[in-house]
């Protein structure tokens, strides 16, 4: 396409061309009004200069014109499934096809928004979408923006100057203006609580839509892990507090449920789920170290660094049969406080170590067998063993030998070895996936000390030296108790050899005692990723039982599941109603439970569903745009479809670029310069011959 114009190249400067073209025109008008003879043509003599000057250029350009873009822009977020959204969205994104394909020079580009993922952030975000749109379009080709969403857009800009581009944003609504939907918003809910304690979660029922209606009663259903379903009466817009028991440590879930209304547009967000961590109170943990030595600084370590743990640590330094005629006034040790540790406050304490500690009259009988009962009541012992527990002086051989897991046989293994799983070892959290552990031989230092036991119960998860258990757990009454086989944990603090795991190793071993859940050996879980859960279940057994799955409705199935590493079986199911699933299971410790919610993740997507224009319109017609509701039914129908789309016009320069029944997208008439041809007008031999001609005419006509 050829483009003919005129360009104009002052041979002077412009300021002295504009002074000479104002007293040309003064003598012109001299002239004039003096009916000077030959006036005329000195005034054309006079252009013909100025028009030398000015050195007029004929410009023919070749152009390629380039094509407008539009945007459309489509919601796909949760809210647009509702309540037959998807199939006016269809329609109307068919009839937006053939309509913008309907006109000339225009390209349209289609922009899916908001999907879910689960890795996008929460709610709908057309405009984070729209900008990633707009990375590769060049602003002077815009011709607009459309977008087909419900309206509750959640990153509307505040001004039309944020956009970056001049053209207008229109919005056509899908849903109608007349529905209307009830939720349950949260007001105040618990992150976090003591075991054992009970908080309150404050919440209200929102309705949406209708007017007038606060003070309707509701039903609610509430949910809790182990417990029965109970019913609560609610009013619509007021306040509820609904009690948060903490009973175990770990995620504890509440799920309330609002019953469905007649025509609401949909029950998927009648229910919230409220997930809060269990924390149990600072553990006790009383260390009694039997003499000094190389290890007792680890354990002593290991318990003080760990902010859920108070320690209470005793060293004995000074026994009491030890004669060596220092007199007692000089001696400044503090008395070991037997009776307060063992008899009055014995059941403050999570947890009991005995670390290299042997009988020596310092504790009476009454008192090992005060810490027996301990044990078969609930509480947790740890005998962290060296050569004491070989000899006469063994704490086997006291009123605590009922409660531990294997007897001595007297004899003590002095060369070196490397600590091993067993195969009880590698299906039991404490030891299972210890670094350095993955190879057929461990990776980490020997030791060189070990007891000789004859075990009597209990489960065996590390092998020493001849293969002999080094490392037994055993469940006693209510309590539990662990008995370490060597003292020589403390090589792998000090790097010897390459060290190992050794903070791994106690500490597991320390919370397991102290019943930390996440290190039970039977133990079910459950979690749910939209409408698909995961369950898991791990045993130290070769096979598990079904997992019986209690959906929200009260249905009940069966599944199995599959074995997926050592001690550890694993399946996912796809599940059909959104709500809390309860699971169960049996083991050898009894029933085991878990609860998962499945559903809806984008909780601030399904807040508000029903469709508006109080979000988009301000934004809209600032730029110009238009909002408009695209349900069935008007005079604007489209015949084949059944939705209301607004005819669409490519206007140049107008200013309001929508209105009743139709939208506009501006013609930014971009092109591409592919050729220039420059052609000199009135220079040269022309510009004198015509300079000439004019002058000889006025002195022709001054001499008649």
């Amino acid at each position: 396409m050829s483009n003919w114009s005129i360009d104009f190249a002052l041979m002077v400067p412009a300021p002295v061309y504009w002074a000479g073209v104002a007293l040309a025109a003064v003598l012109v008008v001299l002239l004039l009004v003096r009916r000077t003879r030959g006036a005329l043509f000195r005034a054309l003599a006079l252009a013909a200069l100025l028009l030398a000057l000015a050195n007029p250029t004929l410009r023919q350009e070749e152009r390629e014109s380039l094509a407008n873009i539009a945007i459309v822009v489509t919601d796909e977020s949760l809210s647009q499934t509702l309540a037959g959204r998807p199939e006016q969205t269809a329609a109307v994104k068919r009839e937006l096809e053939a309509r913008l394909g309907a006109i000339n020079n225009l390209q349209v580009r289609w922009v899916s928004s908001s999907k879910p993922s689960g890795e996008q952030a929460a709610g709908t975000n057309l405009f984070a979408d729209l900008n990633s749109a707009l990375a590769n379009t060049p602003p002077d080709r815009l011709s607009g923006v459309i977008m087909v969403t419900d309206g509750q857009v959640h990153d509307v800009p505040k001004s039309a100057q944020v956009l970056g581009f001049d053209a207008p944003v229109h919005a056509l609504l899908t849903g109608s203006p007349d529905e209307f939907d009830r939720r349950i918003e949260i007001l105040k809910a618990p992150r976090y609580g003591i075991v054992g304690t009970t908080h309150e979660i404050e919440l209200r029922v929102v309705e949406a839509g209708r007017k007038g209606r606060a003070g309707e009663r509701v039903s609610l259903k509430i949910r809790r892990e182990g417990r029965p379903d109970e019913n609560r009466s609610a009013s619509i817009g007021r306040t509820v507090s609904i009690p948060m028991a903490f009973p175990h440590a770990g995620q504890n879930i509440v799920e309330v449920e609002l019953e469905a209304a007649e025509g609401e547009l949909t029950a998927a967000n009648n229910r919230v789920v409220v997930a809060a961590e269990g924390v149990r109170e600072n553990l006790r943990v009383l260390l009694v170290s039997g003499e000094p030595h190389a290890g007792e600084r680890v354990w002593r370590n290991l318990l003080k660094s760990d902010a859920a743990v108070d320690l209470v640590h005793f060293t004995i330094l000074r026994p009491p049969q030890k004669q060596d005629g220092t007199p007692i006034n000089q001696l400044s040790l503090i008395a070991f406080p037997t009776r307060e540790l063992f008899s009055e406050k014995i059941k403050e304490f999570d947890l009991i170590i005995f670390d290299r500690y042997q009988h020596r009259d310092i504790l009476q009988s009454v008192y090992y067998e005060n810490i027996a009962r301990y044990v078969e009541q609930g509480g947790a012992l740890l005998v962290a063993s060296g050569d004491d527990y070989a000899g006469k002086m063994s704490l086997a051989y006291t009123n605590l030998g009922s409660v531990l897991p294997a007897m001595p046989t007297g004899a003590l293994i002095e060369r070196p070895f490397k600590a091993k799983l067993s195969p009880d070892g590698h299906k039991h959290p404490v030891t299972r996936g210890l670094p350095g552990s993955e190879g057929a031989e461990p990776t980490w230092g020997r030791w060189f000390r070990q007891v000789e036991i004859s075990p009597r119960r209990g489960r065996n998860l590390m092998t020493g030296a001849e293969e002999r258990p080094l490392l037994l757990l055993d469940r006693k009454g209510k309590g539990r108790v662990a008995l370490m086989l060597s003292d020589h944990a403390w090589l792998w603090a000090r790097g010897f050899e390459g060290g190992g795991p050794h903070a791994d190793l106690l500490r597991r071993l320390s919370h397991w005692l102290m019943k930390e859940p996440d290190l039970e050996e039977e133990r079910l879980l459950a979690s749910a990723r939209g409408l698909k859960l995961t369950i898991e279940r791990r045993s130290m057994e070769d096979s598990v039982a079904e997992v019986e799955i209690s959906a929200p409705g009260g249905e009940s199935s069966k599944t199995t599941l599959e074995k997926a590493a050592a001690g550890v079986w694993r399946s996912t199911v796809d599940v059909k109603v959104p709500g809390l699933y309860k699971l169960q299971s049996q083991s050898t410790l009894g029933q085991l439970t878990a609860v998962a919610h499945a559903g809806v993740e984008d909780a601030r997507e399904m807040s508000e569903v029903t469709a508006t224009d109080a979000k988009m319109k301000p934004l809209v017609e600032s730029t110009g745009g238009g909002v408009f509701w695209t349900r069935g039914g008007g005079l604007l129908s489209a015949v084949s479809s059944g939705v209301d789309v607004p005819r669409i016009s490519m206007l140049s320069n107008a200013r309001v670029l929508a209105g009743s029944g139709w939208l506009g997208l501006k013609d930014r008439e971009a092109f591409v310069t592919r050729g220039v041809k420059l052609i000199p007008m009135f220079t040269g031999f022309l510009a004198l011959a015509a300079l000439l001609a004019l002058m000889a005419m006025a002195w022709w006509r001054e001499g008649r």
